[in-house]
């Protein structure tokens, strides 16, 4: 359990941090478009065309024709983010909670109704308008901005909802990338998927051959990602297929790795400290013991985990919110209060904060009532309702959706513009909402303090309890041989 809270912990941490950045560019984003000066600047920025040409060719385009800003955006640095959430969907596969079925029941079977309810209640509202093929917009769980207000509420929080909400979402992204790619591809280049097809199994090669080079892996990936571009198969899907090629099984075993570090260290223990601690440059043995511990290190790590855990900051920290501040600028200029409770801003808010709710507590109730799954640890129904609420939050994800649903034509973009509206008044819904019913569902004092305070009282009392049978041994003792 202990290595469980804290991968929970540097998960919430890492997102939490990102939601902040995430908070602050999408209000940059609402402010400077509505803003008379800047507002065509905003709107123009994204339409300047973007190249990296060798020659000819130019690895930004698409068919021959530069990508905008706002493609290179949409359909490049989000295929980055798509090859994060690939890598991190693929170790909770192996080694985290989906590895474990009895764990990853329940968020699963939470998430099919967190994703069917929203695309339901949505179809309801759309029968027969121009955005009824928007349905897929209200299925997403935005992680950042949820786990960011789960860290608001601190160690209140018990670590099985943070494993519960966490493993949902990523049930929640698979489901996701599945829409995005069967009903998000346009006409199909075979020529272009037979290149992409020929580069994927070089990368399959790679990780039966043993090759750990994470450049050689990168590397094959962008050239996935141009055939993807040009195949009419949406290419951030490139980005979670290049993702489960990546080795997940390091070079060395920790034990081996500990026996070189030990090695290594064990020269140094010949050496005088105070030469070590007066010495400015080392000497060429030195060297050589360090570099090897620090290849020994290299090797300890799998690709996967290393490219997981180095893409974290530049996903959470920059491409994110890059994403949130070119797509969430919503012009208020030609809007009425009326557009937020009618049309597609509607479907979507009802979407999101009635549909995520419904959708997730009842079939997580179910599940538990019929014995499927069990309640995750340290949770009640309470908190379970209200985290189902939060999940309501489906920002980043519905926004790239949403995108690809009405991003591509003029006539449509006065849609996207109001489910932008949507989206964004959804998830402020959900979040305040969730956040005030945790408030005041969770416990006021946090239960890792209970489960502390109980532990620290058993073993005062056994300590006590030894010290008395002692005491009683010695007393017996001084008896028999006749002393004091």
């Amino acid at each position: 359990m202990a290595s469980v809270f804290f991968t929970a912990q540097k998960t919430l941490k890492n997102y939490a941090n990102g939601g902040n950045v995430l908070i602050v560019a999408t209000l940059l984003a609402l402010v400077i478009v509505n803003i008379p000066p800047f507002t065509e600047f905003y709107n123009s920025l994204w339409l300047n065309e973007i190249e990296l040409r060798i020659g000819n060719f130019n690895l930004f385009s698409h068919h021959g024709r530069p990508m905008s800003v706002m493609e290179f955006i949409n359909d490049a640095l989000m295929a980055i983010f798509f090859f994060s959430v690939g890598l991190e969907i693929k170790r909770e596969i192996l080694v985290g909670e989906l590895s474990s079925i009895k764990n990853a029941i329940l968020p699963i079977i939470a998430a099919i109704g967190g994703m069917g309810m929203p695309v339901l209640i949505y179809w309801l509202c759309s029968r027969g308008t121009d955005y009824a093929g928007g349905a897929a917009i209200p299925m997403a769980t935005d992680i950042a901005f949820t786990l960011g207000i789960l860290a608001m509420l601190g160690r209140r929080v018990p670590v099985g909802l943070k494993i519960f909400i966490t493993t949902l979402a990523v049930v929640d992204d698979i489901g996701g990338i599945l829409v995005i790619a069967i009903f998000y591809s346009q006409q199909i280049d075979v020529t272009s998927i037979l290149w992409a097809a020929g580069c994927i199994f070089m990368l399959l090669a790679g990780g039966w051959l043993g090759i750990q080079s994470k450049l050689f892996y990168a590397g094959i990936g962008i050239f996935v990602w141009f055939f993807f571009l040009q195949s009419g198969i949406h290419p951030t899907i490139a980005g979670v297929i290049v993702a489960f090629t990546v080795p997940a099984k390091p070079v060395f075993a920790p034990k081996r790795y500990v026996k070189t570090i030990r090695k290594n260290i064990s020269y140094f223990a010949n050496d005088d400290d105070e030469q070590l601690n007066s010495r400015t440059i080392l000497d060429k043995d030195q060297m050589n013991w360090l570099k090897e511990i620090e290849t020994a290190s290299d090797k300890v790590i799998s690709p996967l985990q290393d490219m997981e855990d180095t893409l974290h900051p530049l996903v959470n920290y920059l491409i994110i919110p890059l994403f949130a501040f070119a797509n969430a600028g919503i012009f208020f200029g030609d809007m009425t209060p009326g557009m937020v409770v009618s049309g597609v801003s509607l479907a979507i808010i009802l979407g999101l904060v009635a549909g995520k709710f419904l959708g997730i507590f009842l079939m997580s109730w179910a599940a538990i009532r019929l014995k499927i799954a069990r309640m995750p640890e340290g949770t009640s129904w309470a908190s379970l309702a209200s985290v189902s609420v939060l999940a309501g939050i489906g920002f980043t994800v519905s926004l790239f959706i949403a995108n690809l649903s009405f991003g591509g034509d003029p006539v449509t973009s006065l849609l996207l513009n109001e489910a932008k509206l949507g989206i964004l008044a959804g998830s402020l819904i959900s979040g305040i909402a969730g956040w005030a019913l945790l408030h005041v569902t969770l416990p006021k004092v946090p239960k890792n303090d209970e489960a502390d305070l109980i532990e620290r009282s058993e073993r005062s009392e056994e300590l006590k309890e030894l010290c008395r049978d002692r005491l009683r041994g010695l007393q017996i003792k001084v008896k028999r041989t006749g002393g004091d």
